[in-house]
C-alpha cells in the first residue's frame, strides 16, 4: 500500500510537501539566509539590549507558566475528580478564555487599569499606573487566557491513571493520602509539559507585550523588521527563541512519552479516588476564575462601547469580512492538508512519531513575528513567488503556516483511536486504501475534523503578529485593524471593535455550550 503509485503515497507526499512549503520553509529561509550571513553575531546577541530583552522574555514565559499551572491544575483535578453535574458545560465555560485573542484581554486590562479606567476613579489615578503597561501586568493576561492548557491537560493526565493503582492504595491508606502519593506524581509529567508549553506560547506572544509595552524578543523582531526593514537583525533576534521553542518542545514531548503507567480505562469517566465534598469547592472556584479571566474583560469592554457611534462598525466592516471570509478558507485549508498528516503520523512508528511531534509543536510555537518575516523573505521576489505576494494569499499562507502543525497534531490524536485493524480488514475484503479512508477512517474522526477546523478558526480569526506583517497594501482584518488605532481611536471605539471580535469567537463555543448542556439533561 506505500508503493510508488499507490493512492497513499500520492495524497500523503502532495500534504508533505504543503507543509514543508508553507510550515518549514519559511523558518528554514531565516536560517540559512542567516548561515550565509557574514556579520558576527556575538556583538549583537551579547549586548546589554539583548540581555534585557533575554531576562523579560524569559520571565514572561516562567511568570504565565507558573501562574498557568496554580490555576489550570487544581481545576483539572476537579474535573476529573469531582462528581459536579453539567461537567460538560462547565469544563467548556472554563476553557472558553483560551478562544479569546490575547490582545483584546490585555486591551480590557488597560481600559479597566488605567487613567480613565474604574479602578482608577474607584482608588485614584495613581494605584494601579505602574501595572497598567508592565511585565507582570502582561504574565497577569497571558496566564488567565492559557490556564486552559494546563486545566485540559491535569484533566487528561488524571483521568488516565491506571484505576487499578489508586483502588490498591484505598485499601490501606484514606483517599488524600493516596491522591498525594498515587495520583499526583503520576499526574506531574503532564502537567509539566503542558507548563512547557505554555511558556513557549508566551514568550511567542506578540500583541500582549506590544500593547502594554514589553519589550522582548517578539516585539523587537516585529521593530527590527518593520520599522528598520533590517532583515539579518531580526533574524538574529529569532535565533534564542527558535533555541528555546525547540529545547521546550523536546523535553515536553520526552515528559508526556516517558509515562508507562497510564491506561485507557481511565478515559470512560471513572473515578475510582472520587473527592466527595469538592461539589461546591469545585463551582466556586471555577465562578472565581470565569469571573477574573471571562466575564470581567467582556464586562469592561461592553462598559466602555456602550453609546459608540454605529459608523465604527461600518467603517470595519470590509476588516470584519476579510477575517471571516479568510479564517473560513484557511482553517478549511488547514484542516483538509492536516487530516492526511494526522493519518500518516498516527501510523508511524514511535520514534519518527516523537520527532514528527517535537517539530510540530516547535513550528507552532515559533513567534508569529518570525513567522512573518521568513514569509515575506521567501515570497518577496520576483517571478511565480513574487505573484503571490502582495495579495490575500499571504494572510491564507500565515494561516497555514501558523496554524498546520497544530492541526497535524489535534488530528493524529483522534485518528489513534481508530483501530489499524478496521483497515486491515477492508484490505482483505479487497478495499483499496483511498475506499478505507472514506468509508471507514474518516466517519469515525468526523467529530475531531470538526473540532480542528472550530479550533483552527477561531486562531485563524484572532491572529495579528504575521498578518500585520504580510497583509497586502490597502488590506487589512479587524486585528490589525483594531492593534493600528491603539494609538488614536477613542477607547470606546477600540472597545467596540475588541468586543466584535470577543463575539466572533465566544458565539460557537456559547452555543455548543447550550447544546451539551441540552444533551446532559
Amino acid at each position: 500500500m506505500w508503493g510508488s503509485r499507490s493512492s497513499r503515497t500520492v495524497v500523503i507526499g502532495v500534504a508533505v510537501a504543503v507543509f514543508v512549503a508553507a510550515s518549514v520553509l519559511p523558518l528554514g529561509y531565516m536560517l540559512a539566509r542567516f548561515a550565509a550571513a557574514e556579520s558576527g553575531s556575538a556583538a549583537v546577541l551579547l549586548d546589554a539590549r539583548q540581555r534585557t530583552l533575554l531576562f523579560n522574555t524569559a520571565l514572561l514565559g516562567a511568570g504565565t507558566a507558573l501562574l498557568a499551572t496554580l490555576i489550570g491544575a487544581p481545576l483539572g483535578l476537579a474535573l476529573a475528580r469531582v462528581a459536579v453535574p453539567w461537567k460538560a458545560a462547565l469544563r467548556l465555560a472554563l476553557a472558553a478564555p483560551l478562544a479569546l485573542p490575547p490582545y483584546v484581554v490585555a486591551l480590557a486590562w488597560v481600559h479597566l487599569t488605567g487613567p480613565a479606567g474604574p479602578v482608577a476613579s474607584a482608588l485614584g489615578p495613581n494605584v494601579l499606573s505602574a501595572w497598567t503597561y508592565s511585565l507582570p501586568a502582561a504574565i497577569l493576561v497571558l496566564g488567565l487566557v492559557l490556564y486552559p492548557l494546563s486545566m485540559l491537560a491535569s484533566e487528561v493526565a488524571f483521568r488516565r491513571i491506571e484505576p487499578r493503582l489508586e483502588e490498591a492504595g484505598l485499601v490501606v491508606a484514606p483517599p488524600g493520602r493516596v491522591l498525594r502519593r498515587i495520583s499526583l506524581p503520576l499526574a506531574v509529567p503532564s502537567v509539566a509539559a503542558a507548563a512547557l508549553v505554555v511558556f513557549v506560547l508566551a514568550v511567542s506572544e506578540f500583541g500582549v507585550p506590544g500593547l502594554l509595552r514589553v519589550r522582548v524578543f517578539t516585539t523587537e523582531i516585529f521593530t527590527a523588521f518593520a520599522a528598520l526593514y533590517d532583515f539579518g537583525r531580526a533574524t538574529l533576534l529569532a535565533l534564542p527563541l527558535l533555541a528555546l521553542s525547540t529545547l521546550a518542545a523536546a523535553v515536553a514531548i520526552r515528559l508526556v512519552s516517558g509515562q508507562r503507567v497510564v491506561s485507557r480505562r481511565g478515559t470512560d469517566g471513572s473515578q475510582p479516588l472520587p473527592l466527595g465534598g469538592w461539589e461546591r469547592r469545585t463551582y466556586v472556584a471555577a465562578a472565581f476564575v470565569l469571573a477574573i479571566a471571562l466575564v470581567t474583560p467582556i464586562a469592561v469592554l461592553t462598559w466602555d462601547a456602550m453609546g459608540v457611534s454605529t459608523n465604527v462598525f461600518q467603517g470595519s466592516r470590509l476588516a470584519a469580512r476579510n477575517s471571516l471570509v479568510l479564517a473560513a478558507v484557511g482553517a478549511s485549508f488547514v484542516t483538509l492538508v492536516a487530516v492526511w498528516l494526522g493519518y500518516g503520523r498516527a501510523r508511524v512508528r514511535y520514534r519518527l512519531g516523537a520527532a514528527i511531534d517535537v517539530l510540530c509543536v516547535v513550528l507552532f510555537a515559533a513567534p508569529s513575528t518570525v513567522v512573518g518575516v521568513g514569509l515575506i523573505g521567501l515570497w518577496n521576489r520576483d517571478g511565480v513567488l513574487g505573484g503571490v505576494y502582495g495579495t490575500d494569499g499571504m494572510l491564507l499562507l500565515a494561516s497555514l503556516a501558523r496554524f498546520l502543525p497544530v492541526a497535524v497534531l489535534l488530528l493524529a490524536g483522534a485518528v489513534r483511536y481508530v483501530p489499524v485493524s478496521h483497515e486491515e480488514a477492508a484490505a482483505a475484503a479487497g478495499a483499496g486504501w483511498w475506499r478505507a479512508m472514506t468509508r471507514i477512517v474518516l466517519p469515525q474522526v468526523g467529530p475531531g475534523l470538526l473540532s480542528t477546523w472550530i479550533v483552527v478558526f477561531v486562531l485563524a480569526f484572532g491572529e495579528l503578529g504575521a498578518s500585520i506583517l504580510v497583509a497586502p497594501p490597502g488590506e487589512t482584518t479587524l486585528p490589525i485593524r483594531t492593534y493600528t488605532l491603539v494609538a488614536n481611536a477613542p477607547p470606546a471605539e477600540l472597545a467596540a471593535l475588541a468586543l466584535l471580535q470577543s463575539g466572533v469567537v465566544l458565539s460557537p463555543l456559547a452555543l455548543l455550550g447550550l447544546g451539551l448542556a441540552w444533551r446532559t439533561r
